[in-house]
């Protein structure tokens, strides 16, 4: 099993250390335009081997596609991050360019690979994707709402004062801040309702929590955050790579699904060997439709940017 992380920033590293020490993988390129940068992250993420207890190799490339031959999976992490009060929408012009070249040079070297994208505008890039290659649907995919709801479950077990191991939820719709959609009439604690233990107001403050979860963290460190993130691109390649069918709101090309066509969005998938596996439709309320098709059409006011 190889996979290929094209970006060692910092999202990438993180990306490619949760993959290694998960030792599901034979090796991880990490690939880079920065001259040395993969090859300085990767040599320290080895010196952590016998320290962390796995077997991964990880190699760094600079620019270099070949090395990234035959890879099982790919991620696209590169473009620019976002800086305090930049949206991921303002980052299209520069991003679509890098996202559009990687996933050609990928493609090339490994024409049957599930391509992961995390660069945002990460619902247009997904988009781009799909329309600037030749790769079947279910072998695109874009990282966003597994991330999203991991800052939802945060949320709410911080709402409830419970172990977060006992919460469940997840977000779908557009990855950004006003496009999210938490599905709060899904959220669980271990399989009660979370509105059995939390008033609609406290509730609500959940949901805006999670959608600025993103900026709230730009807003403290200066950038965009990278350990979250690179988590939920490590859980979405092993889902893959190891065939667990497991279940992750991704951002995937919709044919009528949700009544929504031609455009990528989050919705809940199953994940295995192939990619997506299937779609998987779940029962909205009248709010969380409505929430939904206003996101869409966020997205679709974006994708209407891109030169394709």
């Amino acid at each position: 099993m190889k996979i290929t992380v094209v970006g060692a920033g910092a999202v990438g590293a993180s990306c490619a250390e949760y993959i290694a020490i998960k030792n599901f993988a034979s090796e991880v390129v990490l690939l880079d335009i920065k001259e040395g940068y993969a090859e300085g992250k990767a040599m320290d993420l080895m010196q952590c081997a016998s320290l962390n207890g796995f077997d991964t190799k990880i190699t760094g490339i600079t620019n270099d596609y070949s090395k990234t031959a035959n890879s099982n999976i790919c991620v696209i992490t590169s473009g620019i991050p976002r800086k305090p009060g930049m949206t991921r929408e303002e980052l299209i012009g520069i991003n679509a360019g890098i996202v559009k070249a990687v996933s050609s040079s990928l493609i090339e070297y490994s024409p049957n690979t599930v391509l992961i994208v995390v660069s945002n505008p990460m619902d247009t890039m997904t988009y781009l994707a799909h329309k600037s290659t030749n790769l079947p649907k279910n072998r695109i995919i874009g990282m966003g709402g597994a991330l999203d709801s991991a800052r939802f479950k945060y949320r709410l077990a911080e709402a409830l004062e419970a172990p977060i191991s006992d919460v469940d939820g997840m977000v779908i719709g557009g990855h950004s801040d006003t496009g999210m959609v938490p599905l709060i009439s899904h959220a669980t604690r271990n399989s009660v309702k979370v509105s059995e233990f939390l008033s609609e107001e406290r509730l609500q403050q959940v949901a805006e929590d999670t959608k600025v979860g993103g900026a709230t963290l730009t807003k403290l460190l200066g950038t965009s955050a990278w350990y979250a993130p690179g988590a939920a691109v490590s859980a979405l390649v092993q889902a893959i790579a190891c065939d667990q069918k497991k279940m992750f709101p991704c951002s995937t090309m919709l044919d009528g699904e949700y009544g929504l066509s031609d455009i990528c969005i989050g919705v809940p998938v199953i994940l295995g060997k192939n990619g997506i596996e299937r779609i998987v439709d779940i029962e909205l309320t009248d709010a969380e439709k409505a929430h939904m098709k206003a996101s869409a059409e966020g997205v679709r006011k974006t994708n209407d940017l891109l030169e394709v």
